[in-house]
Parts: C-alpha cells; sequence; structure tokens
C-alpha cells in the first residue's frame, strides 16, 4: 500500500512557475513508476507527465513538452512537477499516481488505467 500527497499548488499569473511535489510513503516507493495527471471541470483526466522506477527515463505530454519537467528522488520517496511558463489552460487539479508494474510502455504510463494508487490532487490555478 502506497499513500501520496501532493502538494505546492496555488494561484498565479500567466508565465509563473510553480514545483509541485508528491511524498510517498511506504517502502516500494523506488519501484513504481510514477504519473501526474491533470483534470480540469468538466474535462476528463489528462496525463501530464511520467517517470519510471530509477528515474533514468520519462515522458510528457506534447502539451507540457518544454515547460514542465518530471523528476523523482527515490532516497526522499519524492516525485516532482517542475512547471515553467504556465498557460490560463494549465488551471486543473493536479494528481500524482503510483504504478506498481514497472513496465514502461508508452500507451501504459499514459493511461490513468494503469495507475494503483493516487493522491487526493492538489489545484492549479493560473490567471491570465
Amino acid at each position: 500500500q502506497v499513500q501520496l500527497v501532493e502538494s505546492g499548488g496555488g494561484l498565479v499569473q500567466a508565465g509563473d512557475s510553480l514545483r509541485l511535489s508528491c511524498a510517498a510513503s511506504g517502502r516500494s516507493f523506488s519501484s513504481y513508476n510514477m504519473g501526474w495527471f491533470r483534470q480540469a471541470p468538466g474535462k476528463e483526466r489528462e496525463f501530464v507527465a511520467a517517470i519510471i522506477w530509477s528515474g533514468d527515463r520519462s515522458y510528457h505530454a506534447d502539451s507540457v513538452k518544454g515547460r514542465f519537467t518530471i523528476s523523482r528522488d527515490n532516497a526522499q520517496n519524492t516525485v516532482d512537477l517542475q512547471m515553467n511558463n504556465l498557460k490560463p489552460e494549465d488551471t486543473a487539479v493536479y494528481y500524482c499516481a503510483a504504478d506498481r508494474n514497472p513496465t514502461w510502455l508508452i500507451a501504459l504510463i499514459s493511461r490513468p488505467s494503469s495507475y494503483d494508487y493516487w493522491g487526493q490532487g492538489t489545484q492549479v490555478t493560473v490567471s491570465s
């Protein structure tokens, strides 16, 4: 069992930066692939980024590529999302998720149903 707690959300202006952090409990964190998703009101949950259990591979959605960067620290049981040059369309609740399956396939790691554990989410609001 893994518990995930996100932090770092807030209200910012377009062009600003935020760093989200997800703290995980449990001894198996370093064996899980981790992902960030987001959900805007009235929309489906959307893939943002994922990082492999070892930290040496990551994948970002086209909508955030070049602006967001996912990273992890297995010693600290954390996974972060650095968000730069934020846009109003980035406004959403951001969720951290853990996938017990170590297989790294883009079709899998970008799908919400692949993840076994979810945090409660943190709100990010970007004003224009």
